[in-house]
């Protein structure tokens, strides 16, 4: 390579690193975690997608478990700030909820994350939302923590819940109605002597809706929290 073609080469190499900013990072981490899962975020891979050294991702990011946190951060603001104002707490509640669902179920990696992350901002985020609703829905000030942990270990533990059963579906090569009709056909089997719910219960699985029971759920909680 002539002189002139390597100063091109590091001119170019510099303009990358000079344009590389912490929210760039996070949108190359979300499209990996997104494509592959978490096992295949690693700083080499990062560095390769945005073609950069791993230096100077190391310079935005202390390590993969800032990373996930940032880019979980990022995909639960997106989510917050796309929802309508001015709903009366009840409708604004289950719009959030539902909106969370369906971004965990679209990023099933967020919701291992904010597993992992209670106490950070992703999940203090979704706190303060639902606190501000229950609020507004005139819960006594000594009955709100109450509310608000109900509310949101609900609404992560089934979304989690729900992407990790799609994940295990696809691991399998099964889609979500044969996913269903095995678990549908094992329980069907079950001693209905000793296990009568689920044995009785066993054929609406495969045309439940995931949506819809998770909405319900979260009216029963809010029912609860009226009638309180």
């Amino acid at each position: 390579m002539s002189r002139w073609g390597m100063i091109k080469m590091a001119h170019g190499k510099q303009r990358r690193e000079d344009s590389l900013s912490r929210e760039r990072i996070v949108e190359a981490a979300i499209a990996l975690l997104d494509s592959s899962g978490e096992s295949a975020l690693t700083f080499k891979a990062l560095s390769d997608r945005l073609e950069t050294g791993a230096g100077a991702i190391y310079w935005h990011i202390d390590n993969k478990n800032d990373l996930l946190i940032a880019a979980c951060d990022a995909v639960v603001a997106r989510v917050l700030g796309a929802l309508p104002e001015n709903r009366i707490p009840q409708e604004a509640i289950r719009a959030l909820a539902l909106d969370m669902f369906d971004a965990i179920d679209a990023h099933p990696w967020v919701g291992a994350t904010l597993a992992r992350s209670a106490g950070q901002l992703p999940t203090v985020r979704i706190l303060e939302r639902i606190g501000q609703q229950v609020r507004a829905l005139g819960v006594p000030d000594d009955a709100q923590w109450a509310a608000v942990s109900a509310l949101l270990s609900y609404i992560l533990g089934v979304s989690g819940q729900n992407a990790a059963n799609a994940q295990l579906a696809r691991a399998r090569n099964l889609d979500r109605s044969d996913f269903l009709g095995e678990m549908s056909s094992v329980w069907s089997k079950l001693d209905p002597a000793e296990y009568p719910f689920t044995n009785s219960i066993a054929a609406q699985l495969p045309a439940h809706d995931d949506r819809a029971d998770f909405l319900a759920g979260i009216d029963l909680i809010l029912s609860g929290i009226s009638r309180r």
